[in-house]
């Protein structure tokens, strides 16, 4: 049976526990927003049209910020379209994924659905096919109290108090050739610095993320990163990168090693950063914005039935079905372990957004006048969002080696841990990457003895099921957590069994030694 020793000390820390590392996002694509989140007439619609259902979900998910409205999306879109009576607002064609965008859904009501969900809004402007001026404007609308022409038209609409909205993205995506109004890292690194600028002189106090590299393999990543910093370091407080994962076929062993390339993934970027920082002679930090990550199995045209990439010769439609995967085990799994990787450098990695909400590659799926149900996936961040609490601990690993043909021999045992003390609690979040083995845990505590053990939950593979058991309209409840069996403390050391292709989460309570 493959072992693996974990020893966490009190004192060894990485970071307090970025709250936003929580987030989620909502793009105008697909069912994410029309029928996912908002759906009027639906059985479990309020008055506004947003779906209760969905919305409990969304509330036991925990998501703490909600990145909006896109996504490639905003390089095409006119915010200006979606305030004002409904009834006034144009019908566009959104060339992204080619679909027809009636504009029911706008700002008030995003913002209206985020403070009934209880999140923060994070949001993205349009550097595609606008620029400075539209960006201040819409900070002007969003945050300006009243008395000029931008914030009296908010007012007009609907919202006399401010949005306050404190979190903005500057763009979406621009280093890829299919981006609307894609640019350079020259172009888009002096529109970047020039269009913060502007936003910081109509509100000083925003938060912006600048736009970093689409994925690793992208032939700038790096040279993108920095040249955009050296434009843009002192306007901006965050760099973004974006990271989607899928099993190739037959490999499910590289798979479930994939957080070793985000872990690498988010290291490079990091040094980018500090080099910059340095021969800028800059004194403030840059941190890094995960705002898109997750499995995404992108394996072909867009079907009805395999609705995976848009095709350009589909008819203009409004909210199609569009890469809406269906999760299994082995996700759910490598979920868990991205957001170890996220916890892990949570000194550095301060925001972080699993893309997207409901439906469009979601932790939550919905049916049109039908129920809203949890993805095997939801699991790992639900309870990540609810245990996560206090400082990140550092945590010396000595496991065992499992082979992958992608990444070499790799830990079979993957984990992050949190400690609470104001509440005197340990959470370890731990992975069983072995497919067909079960691994025992150790578990030594220093500088804190545990006196007893709070709640032991496990996922895996359901009886009579297999690594690719899902969730489904019809069977919501086959993948889940269930009570992890034979945990226990031997001398203040908490020793466990993980099962073959396993996420588990053990809660400790402590006390200082």
């Amino acid at each position: 049976m493959p072992r693996a020793r974990i020893v966490l000390d009190r004192d060894f820390t990485v970071a307090d526990v970025p709250r936003r590392l929580f987030g989620s996002f909502v793009e105008h694509m697909g069912r994410c927003v029309y029928t996912g989140i908002y759906e009027p007439g639906h059985p479990q619609a309020d008055e506004r049209g947003f779906r209760r259902d969905v919305l409990s979900l969304v509330k036991e998910l925990g998501a703490t910020v909600i990145r909006y409205p896109g996504g490639n999306f905003v390089s095409g879109y006119n915010w200006e379209d979606g305030v004002g009576p409904v009834a006034d607002r144009p019908h566009r064609l959104d060339g992204a994924w080619h679909t027809v965008e009636t504009n029911a859904f706008g700002l008030h009501e995003f913002v209206d659905w985020a403070r009934e969900a209880e999140v923060e809004v994070m949001e993205a402007v349009n550097l595609g096919t606008r620029g400075v001026d539209e960006a201040r404007a819409l900070v002007e609308y969003a945050n300006h109290a009243g008395g000029t022409y931008w914030s009296d038209l908010r007012r007009r609409n609907g919202a006399a108090a401010p949005f306050d909205i404190r979190l903005w993205c500057l763009g979406n995506e621009l280093d890829g050739p299919w981006q609307i109004g894609h640019k350079t890292a020259h172009e888009y690194g002096r529109l970047a610095q020039e269009t913060a600028k502007a936003m910081r002189l109509v509100d000083p106090d925003i938060e912006l993320v600048a736009v970093g590299s689409s994925n690793r393999q992208m032939p700038t990543f790096g040279s993108w990163e920095h040249t955009v910093l050296t434009h843009a370091y002192d306007e901006v407080d965050y760099i973004s990168m974006h990271a989607y994962y899928q099993e190739d076929e037959g490999d499910a062993a590289s798979f479930l090693a994939e957080a070793v390339d985000m872990d690498a993934f988010i290291d490079g970027v990091v040094s980018t950063i500090d080099a910059v920082k340095a021969a800028g002679k800059h004194r403030k930090q840059v941190d890094i914005s995960f705002d898109e990550w997750n499995v995404w199995y992108q394996r072909g045209l867009d079907t009805e039935d395999q609705p995976h990439i848009v095709s350009a010769s589909k008819e203009w439609r409004a909210h199609p079905r569009l890469i809406e995967d269906t999760y299994n085990v082995t996700d759910a799994v490598v979920v868990g372990t991205f957001l170890h990787s996220l916890l892990r450098h949570g000194d550095r990695v301060r925001i972080a957004n699993q893309a997207q909400l409901v439906n469009v590659i979601a932790p939550i799926r919905s049916e049109e006048g039908g129920p809203a149900w949890r993805q095997s996936i939801f699991w790992p961040f639900a309870r990540m969002s609810q245990l996560a609490q206090g400082r990140v601990l550092r945590l010396a690993i000595d496991s065992d080696q499992t082979p992958t043909a992608k990444f070499g021999d790799v830990d079979v045992v993957d984990a992050a841990a949190t400690w609470d003390e104001a509440t005197g609690r340990v959470a370890l979040f731990v992975a069983n990457r072995s497919l067909d083995s079960e691994t025992e845990v150790s578990l030594e505590l220093r500088g804190l003895g545990a006196s007893g053990v709070v709640s032991a939950e496990v996922l895996t593979v359901p009886e009579g099921g297999d690594r690719r058991s899902v969730n489904t309209e019809h069977d919501q409840d086959a993948v889940g957590l269930v009570p992890l069996r034979g945990v226990g403390l031997d001398e203040g050391t908490l020793r466990a069994t993980l099962p073959a292709l396993s996420w588990a989460v053990i809660v400790l309570d402590t006390a200082r030694a």
